[in-house]
Formats: structure tokens, sequence, C-alpha cells
């Protein structure tokens, strides 16, 4: 009885616990299920080796949530971002923090990555408001303001006027992709970027840089790189309005290389000797993590022309993975070719191995490795154009800022063009602050070196004049430019204007720092379109579909540093060591005359102990009675009084000139 007794408790602690813990199956399975339904998140990471022997590393973290509201509840989705599209009511963002400067010859220029990710150094922020005009500017600033707490940057100097502009021209093809609103665009060029602006940025991230591909983000390896941008681009899209966060950091890493012969080789590479560390699988809540090695056509077709020279087997671009010239391992899940269209596949084209990041964990971890067989000499695929900006001219006073544009011989101007037509279409945007005076009358254009009237090649024209202190001067221009042209430059002449001694920097000799211009080129697409030759079981990358996604090319140019006159610091300094010298001399002599007793010096003089000075004055004071002698000693306490007074008003005088 008493076994029975001791029984019933048990099965009913038991009954309770399946209990429990099938309810807490049915809520993680519902979780699943509204997280699948109306937010998603999703991973990747793209290598490219680079013709110099660098490396290109692309992480690429997309977060898509459905619903947006104040109350609407997150559980993947950042909160942060969400109240910040909700209250300042955005429609588009870009923010970027770079450091370094993209090498467009050696690194490519005419592809999706490069276009949308070489940034120029500094800051840079520009949205896309949908509110009513009146309330475009406080917005801004409110804006400005929860993004510099929510980076650690100094964002909130971009709420003055005088160094944010309403471009119109360079933005007109996602205004016309149906976002209505006012845009406003501002730079910091002399922003450092650090630590403490990519701690917040993983933070935003649902697993940090605690598991899956944000692992790999070791500190020391991405600020010892050539090159490192961070980039948020948060876009509503769709008639739900869903929000759509794109976070990216592009790193551009040296491996080290090893010399065999005298010569150097090819650096070979790894996962650990890149990042220090390996992948152990992807972040839990990650909806598809994979790693994609990106091998560009022009090395495909180096491998290919090796491969014959040596008897080897490339026949085409699935072959690549064992070949004569590199090994890769481990061998890819997939291999992805590049195509023109869907129907069309070439032979040798950019070719991508793909890695799903669900097959490994900790204890099996992905290290990608990529160890050179013989040297190779390739070229990354660079934009019809290479752009530079330059200032000509000397001194403190005048000079000229020169865009010129050059063609890429080795490169078609119908490269990535969709218009197929004789001209070239160009959007110029060029932002400079008041301090730098331009002089539009003075703007010329240059084809080939031959003077072309602007009217003749140019569609547009915004020119928004500077005004001292309040906003800068911008300059937009839509050009249609001849085809088959070498070179083009645009020229302006400019003032240099005279800044209050508290308007300078604290290294003002250093010079200003430009923002850098950029050109878009609307006709020319950075589409990459890879199909799939080898099936596999894993999820759609979701930066395989960004590539895939056709888009205007970029450029930016180089940051500009203009030497402006600067006043001489250290006049207060010198002015107040000449007035505190004179004071120290005419206190210590009034104080000395003050305190010295009468009739002591012919107490000293009688003593021996005075020199020439003082044996005269005893000569001089005596026979002369004591009324005289007091006389005398209140008549030389006057006269230092006067110099005193004499030179006080001297220096008032000299300080008010």
């Amino acid at each position: 009885m008493a076994s029975k007794d001791q029984t019933l408790p048990s099965l009913l602690v038991t009954l309770l616990f399946l209990l429990l813990f099938s309810a807490l199956l049915s809520r993680i399975s519902g979780l699943e299920s509204v997280v699948d339904e109306k937010e998603k998140f999703s991973e990747d990471l793209l290598i490219r080796p680079l013709s110099d022997g660098k490396v290109l590393s692309h992480f690429y973290f997309k977060n898509y949530q459905r619903t947006l509201g104040s109350a609407a509840h997150t559980h993947v989705f950042p909160k942060a971002i969400s109240q910040l599209v909700s209250k300042f009511h955005i429609s588009e963002l870009e923010l970027s923090f770079t450091q370094g400067r993209w090498n467009y010859e050696h690194w490519g220029g005419l592809d999706p990555i490069a276009s949308s990710n070489a940034k120029p150094s500094g800051v840079e922020l520009w949205a896309l408001f949908d509110v009513p005009l009146n309330q475009v500017d406080p917005t801004w600033r409110n804006l400005t303001h929860a993004l510099s707490g929510l980076f650690c940057a100094s964002i909130n100097f971009l709420e003055s006027p005088e160094g944010v502009a309403s471009p119109n021209l360079i933005f007109e093809s996602r205004l016309k992709s149906g976002a209505d609103g006012f845009v406003r665009y501002g730079a910091l060029p002399r922003e450092a970027v650090c630590t403490e602006n990519l701690t917040p940025w993983l933070k935003l991230l649902p697993c940090r840089d605690k598991a899956g591909i944000a692992s790999l983000l070791d500190r020391p390896s991405i600020y010892n790189g050539h090159y490192h941008s961070l980039r948020v681009h948060v876009k509503r899209s769709g008639p739900e309005r869903a929000v759509v966060l794109e976070q990216t950091l592009t790193i551009v890493l040296q491996p080290t290389q090893i010399r065999e012969g005298g010569m150097k080789e090819l650096p070979h590479w790894s996962l650990t000797s890149l990042f220090g560390r390996q992948l152990g699988g992807k972040c839990p809540v990650a909806h598809s993590s994979h790693v994609l090695l990106e091998l560009e056509q022009s090395l495909v077709e180096s491998v290919k022309a090796s491969a014959d020279k040596t008897g080897g087997k490339v026949t085409s671009g699935v072959d690549i993975p064992d070949n004569s010239v590199f090994h890769v391992s481990p061998y890819p899940e997939a291999v992805l070719v590049e195509s023109l269209d869907s129907w069309d596949v070439p032979k040798f084209s950019s070719v991508m191995l793909e890695y799903d990041l669900e097959k490994y964990r900790s204890d099996q971890p992905l290290n990608l490795a990529m160890h050179w067989k013989q040297k190779m000499a390739w070229s990354s695929v660079r934009g019809p154009f290479r752009v530079s900006r330059f200032l000509t001219g000397s001194g403190n006073e005048k000079g000229s800022i020169a865009i010129e544009m050059k063609k890429n011989f080795n490169v078609s101007s119908e490269n990535g063009d969709s218009s197929g037509g004789d001209l070239l279409e160009v959007t110029v945007f060029q932002m400079v602050p008041w301090y730098v005076r331009l002089y539009m009358h003075t703007l010329t254009a240059r084809i080939d070196g031959n003077p072309v009237p602007l009217r003749d090649i140019t569609t547009q024209m915004l020119v928004t004049p500077a005004e001292d202190r309040l906003h800068p001067a911008v300059l937009e221009m839509h050009l249609k430019l001849p085809r088959n042209m070498v070179s083009l430059s645009l020229t302006v002449d400019f003032d240099k204007g005279f800044l209050h001694i508290d308007e300078h920097p604290p290294d003002a000799d250093h010079g200003f720092d430009l923002p850098a211009a950029f050109l878009s080129f609307p006709t020319s697409q950075t589409r990459r379109l890879y199909l799939n030759h080898q099936a596999a079981d894993n999820k759609d990358s979701s930066l395989i579909q960004t590539l895939n996604e056709a888009g205007s090319l970029y450029v930016y140019t180089t940051i500009l540093l203009v030497p402006l006159a600067t006043p001489d610091f250290s006049m207060p300094y010198n002015v107040i060591t000449f007035t505190c010298t004179v004071l120290a001399l005419y206190f210590g002599s009034l104080l000395n005359t003050l305190r010295r007793r009468i009739g002591e010096e012919e107490r000293l003089a009688k003593a021996g102990s005075g020199g020439k000075l003082k044996k005269a004055i005893a000569k001089f004071m005596e026979g002369k009675s004591e009324n005289q002698k007091k006389l005398i000693k209140v008549s030389g306490v006057i006269l230092v009084a006067a110099i005193g007074v004499t030179v006080s008003y001297v220096l008032e005088h000299f300080e008010a000139l």
C-alpha cells in the first residue's frame, strides 16, 4: 500500500513534466514559424583573390522585417533600426565608415561589390525622408544625433547645414524606382574609424560575433588591412513597406608572401591565416549561411590557357576547383558560373565556389584555403573609365579643381552598358564647403584635350551657390559624352576664404579635406548573374541574389586636401608673455621701493657693503635735511607709478591695434 502511495505522486510529476515540455516545444515551433513569416536573417562571406596578391573579404548580412511599428515586437531584427525608420520616416538610408583608399585598377570597378562598397575615407551618410519639405531639415538633425549615439561616432557634426547637400540628379534612379521624399547628403572626410564603430555595428547582428560568419571578425586583422569599410543600408520596399537591413564589411587583406628562389610567389592563404580563426557553423537563427569563393573571368581564362600548355583538362568553369594552377580545399558543394542571361552560358566566365555552413560544426570547422601551384597573372574587371580629381594652382589665394576621366583601353566602353547607343551617360556630383568659393562661370570642359561648350554635352545642370557659414556649394551635371572619347576634364576656379581663429581645427596646418566627388553611370550595369550547374540541397544565398540584381555603376574620386591661410596661433601667447614680464618688472620695482626704509642707503654706505650706485646715492643724499630726503623718496615712488601707468596704456592700445 505504501509503494502505491509513493508511485502516484511520481507519476503525477512525470505527467506534469511531459505537459510542460510539450507546451515548450509547441511554443518554440510557433516562434520559429513567426520568425519565418515576419523576419528573416541570412549571412554570407565572399572571398576573392586579387591580381596584386591581396585578398578581398566581403561580409554580407541581410535582415528582413515584414511588419513595422513602435509596438511591433522583434525576435531577430534589431529594435534600434525599427525605431529609427519609424520615428524619422526613413524610406532609404545608407551610412558608411571607411578607412583606406579603394584601388579601382587592381581590385575591380565594374562589379556590384566595388560599386556599392568602394567608399571614400571617413563617414558618408545619405537619407531619403518621407516627410513634408518643412520637416526635412529638423528630421535630418535629429537623425544625425541618433546615429551618432548608436554608432559612437561624430555624425552629429552633420547637423549643421554648412556641410549638408540636397542632391537630385545623382539619386534620380532611386527616386524613379517608386521611393518618394527628399534626400539629404553629408560627409565627414576626417572622421577616424576604429573598434568603437565596429562594436555597435556587431550589436545589430542577432549572434553578434559569437557565432556564424561574424565570428571571423578579429579586430587586429581588420584594422591592419589595406582597406576596410563598414556599411549599413536600410530600405523600405514592397506594398507592405517591409524593412530590409543590409550590413556589409569589406576588407582587403595582404597574406604573408613567401619567397621561393629569390622571387615573390602568389601568397597562399586560408581563413586561419587571414583571420586567425575557423568557421564552426552558422548563426543558429540564420535562414541561410554561405561562404563563397569568387574567381574572376580573367583568372579563369588564365587557368584554361595554362592547362592547355601543360595538357590539363579544363573544359568549362565547373572544372575550375581541380586544376594545375591552384588547389582549393575543401571541395565546394556547388559551383556557380556567371552568365550573360539565363539562356546563354559562356564556357569561361567568372566562377563562384559555394560552401554551405549548415554542414559544418565546431568539431568539424570550415577552413577554406587556396594554395597556388604556380605563379599566375590576371587583371580585375575594371570600369570603362578611371576617374581622378586634383588641384591646380599655387599659393593660398586661388586655384582650380579638376575632375578627369580617362578611358581604360583594355576595357570596352560598352562593357556592362545597357543603352547600346553612341553616347555615354554620366552624372557628376560635387559638394564643396563654403570656404572654398567656386566661380561657376569658369567651369570648362575638355574632351581629348580640346575645349567643348558645356551646352553641347550637358543635358541638365543644377548649381547651388555657397553661402558663408550656411551651406556648401553643390554642382550636379548630367552629361552625354561620345562613346569613343579618350578623356574628359572638368575644371572650375575658386578662391580660398578666411576663417575665424576659433573655426580652425586643432591641426589647422594640416589643411582641410574636401569631400569626395562621385560619378554615376546610369546605363552601365554592375549585375553579375550566376547560375547553379551542380544541384545542391542548400538554400539560396542572399548575396548571390543581390549580385544578380541590376544596378547603376558608382565611382568615387579621392579626397582633396586644401591648405588655407592660418593665423598666427602663437600671437596670444606672445602678448601674454610680454605683458606678464612688464607687469612683473613694474610691481617688483614698486614693491622694492615701498618696502625700503628711509636712511637705509646711508646705513649701508657706512657699513661699506654698497656698490658704486649706492655710494653715489649716499653722496647725493649727504647734506640734505630729513624733509628733503622724504620728498626725494616720494618723488621716486611717483615716477615709478607713472612709468607703470604709461606702459599699461601703451600695451592696451597695442592689443587694440
